[in-house]
């Protein structure tokens, strides 16, 4: 094993009979927060079970820290995995959830019993370790199965919606933990359908859609890699009319149209770079009065609705 962690798939598919979950991906994952994007349906619950040993491929090969899925109680020492389904045993409470899985781990009591406390209070649940989980709220339930990935000290968490149900100051706490375990050179993969979150915490994406992965990478280094991608930029001037006129002699603009509040211009252009000298040249040569200008889609949205396209066929 390496100090530098890494999940490697090659050429693998998992086929249901004759339902596609995920085809032909091969990838590297190393350390930092990777998020898994996609719709429902999109194959990301496939992904990750196929990178936990819970299910094998159909065709091609998956390792963890160059461990295959057929050595099962390594991989199980190396991964943690937050599912994203509840189904908690009748009648236990939080202590008696992680410190029966720790006991799986070959642990003495006393020593499951102190790492299971350490994970409840790591995702602030401690309080509540003698509760039964059953009165938990949707948010406690979350943490504990947080708990329950993280209370081994695996280097790879695997983590499948770990955000639903939780409010802004428990989500902001969590994504704090997902930070501090990337910063550590632990794994960290999330899957998730909220764009805006993925933004926020990603090192890199990979972006899915009917079980395949369509684009991968850091969120700039992917936007870069779509060339015939126009981006959009949001120019905030007193007489957009004005500017709205010039962009289209741009041999790059693909749409203008004039902000709702009419105080800017929303411009589509495969050469930003000849938009802002436009904008400098009306400013310095016909007095245009620019209050800003910002890109309008330098996010994970955009690059989801350009790659994968939406319901009505778009791609």
């Amino acid at each position: 094993m390496s100090d530098r962690i890494t999940i490697e798939l090659s050429d693998v598919s998992k086929f249901y009979g004759e339902v596609l979950g995920v085809n032909r991906i091969s990838m590297s994952i190393g350390p930092g927060i990777t998020s898994l994007v996609g719709p429902n349906g999109a194959g990301k619950t496939t992904l990750l079970n196929l990178i936990t040993g819970l299910i094998r491929p159909t065709q091609g090969h998956v390792t963890v820290d160059g461990v295959p899925l057929s050595d099962v109680e390594s991989i199980f020492r190396l991964l943690g995995y937050c599912t994203q389904y509840d189904a908690f045993p009748r009648g236990l409470t939080g202590i008696e959830l992680v410190r029966g899985v720790l006991t799986v781990h070959g642990l003495t009591i006393r020593e499951a019993h102190d790492l299971a406390c350490e994970a409840l209070s790591t995702v602030g649940l401690l309080d509540a370790a003698d509760t039964r989980i059953a009165a938990y709220s949707k948010g406690m339930r979350q943490r504990v199965k947080l708990a329950q990935a993280i209370a081994h000290r695996p280097r790879v968490l695997i983590l499948d919606e770990p955000l639903n149900g939780l409010d802004p100051m428990a989500r902001a706490e969590v994504i704090a933990l997902f930070r501090s375990w990337a910063a550590e050179g632990r794994i960290v993969v999330v899957s998730s359908h909220i764009l805006h979150e993925v933004d926020v915490i990603s090192d890199s994406i990979i972006l899915m859609n009917h079980g395949y992965v369509v684009a991968e990478g850091g969120i700039h280094d992917v936007r870069q890699e779509v060339e015939e991608h126009p981006y959009q930029v949001l120019v905030r001037c007193d007489r957009p009319a004005l500017l709205a006129s010039r962009v289209f002699a741009l041999d790059h603009t693909v749409e203008a149209r004039i902000h709702p509040d009419a105080r800017g211009l929303l411009v589509a252009t495969k050469d930003p770079t000849a938009l802002y000298r436009l904008v400098n040249r009306l400013a310095a040569d016909e007095g245009l009065v620019i209050e800003a200008v910002q890109p309008a889609d330098d996010d994970v949205q955009s690059l989801y609705d350009y790659l994968i396209g939406d319901e009505g066929g778009r791609s």
